[in-house]
């Protein structure tokens, strides 16, 4: 029997990408991320290990040193990355989002500046737009950028950054109401800056403060963090596109394409989940028989299995349609609410059938346990991913009378 989770329609060239990327994620992610997770270590070791494979620049087109391939491609690489360790793909995504915003709306100076260098992994990227009271209105952010001559001075303080410290390019949005008038709308008057820094934390560059790592109760190991602006310049020429004003709609493309990501990310875990949820169920003995074969432990096994089928064909359903240059936000909205929302579901399932092992750190999906609950709110939380959903099908189905 196929394993779940399969994708009809793959190219030669995607099989092989994804064949190479299950190898690397059997033989250097699964045996030591329970390990590195606990000690919340950075996994630089498979860190480099992408790097060597060239998925850092997975999406970036071929003239700028990419592989060029398309979302699909990367989705589904992300989703045999977070069967291994969540964390990893945590590390993979901010970067793409950075990349993505870069190769569909930068200038092509900073094009030219940075995308060669990120396909390479030589620059890593966070992106940030929360604050520490925003939650999910991004309207009400309130770190300003004040032009000064040929510069920009911001401050404010960003929550929330996945790669904060570990990065070297954050492209963080801010309120920057100059060439606004008075009353514009608060979405038309935010702009996005690519700001350079020293990997670590601490004082990065003048008026730039990584204060340290964010202490979580899992997706452990990559570096969850603060940013502090305290009179940080910026030169123009780093703004997004090169033109203020339109931060909002450049971070909502990546956080879409994002949002397709995490989706991949929950079958991912959900496959892991189930995997050792079937394993143990066959090696587990209870009244003479492997407790498999008890009813009840059936029919979770068959829930569970079809949970990861359908969020993984809505997973790729999304991306395809993104891929095709249409509208996604329904299809992404529907599939990172359901893909985190059955990966919870397949993953306590999971836990119930370890029974009081499950709540040893022996076994691994205890760690798996701690970091399902994280999809539930990355990338928007299931609350704002209905009510995007309820918008677009108003629009779709809008009554005529």
């Amino acid at each position: 029997m196929a394993r779940l989770a399969q994708t009809a329609g793959l190219t030669d060239v995607q099989q092989e990408i994804l064949s190479t990327v299950r190898d690397f994620v059997d033989k250097e992610i699964i045996p030591v991320a329970t390990e590195l997770e606990h000690r919340d270590e950075y996994p630089q070791q498979i860190v480099d290990g992408l790097k060597e494979l060239g998925l850092f620049g997975l999406m970036i087109p071929e003239e700028y040193g990419g592989l060029g391939e398309s979302l699909l491609t990367y989705a589904l690489c992300v989703e045999e990355i977070a069967r291994g360790w969540m964390s990893v793909s945590g590390i993979i995504n901010t970067h793409f989002i950075v990349a993505y915003m870069l190769k569909q709306h930068g200038t092509q100076e900073q094009k030219d500046h940075f995308l060669p260098r990120m396909a390479a992994g030589d620059i890593r990227g966070a992106f940030s737009m929360s604050e520490p009271g925003l939650g999910s209105d991004v309207s009400a952010i309130t770190s300003k950028a004040v032009k000064d001559d040929d510069e920009y001075v911001l401050n404010g303080q960003k929550m929330w950054l996945t790669n904060g410290g570990t990065s070297s390019l954050v492209a963080v949005l801010v309120r920057s109401d100059e060439g606004h008038a008075e009353g514009t709308a608060p979405h038309k008057s935010m702009t996005t800056f690519l700001i350079e820094k020293e990997p670590g934390f601490g004082e990065v560059r003048p008026g730039l403060t990584i204060p340290g790592k964010i202490e979580k109760m899992g997706y452990k190991g990559v570096d969850t963090t603060e940013l502090i602006m305290d009179g940080l310049r910026v030169p123009a020429d780093r703004v997004l596109g090169g033109v203020t004003g339109r931060g909002f709609y450049q971070m909502m493309d990546g956080v879409e394409v994002g949002r397709v990501n995490v989706a991949a990310r929950g079958c991912g875990v959900a496959q892991r989940a189930f995997e050792l949820g079937v394993q143990y169920a066959q090696q587990r003995h209870t009244f003479g028989k492997p407790i498999a074969q008890h009813q009840a432990i059936q029919f979770k096994l068959a829930e569970m299995a079809t949970k990861v089928e359908a969020a993984h064909a809505m997973m790729v359903n999304a991306a395809r349609k993104k891929d095709s240059g249409e509208r996604n936000d329904l299809e992404a909205g529907m599939a990172k609410y359901l893909a985190s929302e059955y990966c919870k579901e397949v993953v306590e399932d999971a836990f119930r059938i370890h029974g009081g092992y499950g709540f040893s750190k022996e076994y691994e999906i205890e760690r798996l346990y701690r970091e399902a609950p994280m999809l539930l709110i990355g990338e928007g939380t299931a609350e704002i991913q209905k009510m995007i959903i309820g918008r677009r099908l108003l629009e779709e189905y809008r009554f005529q009378g």
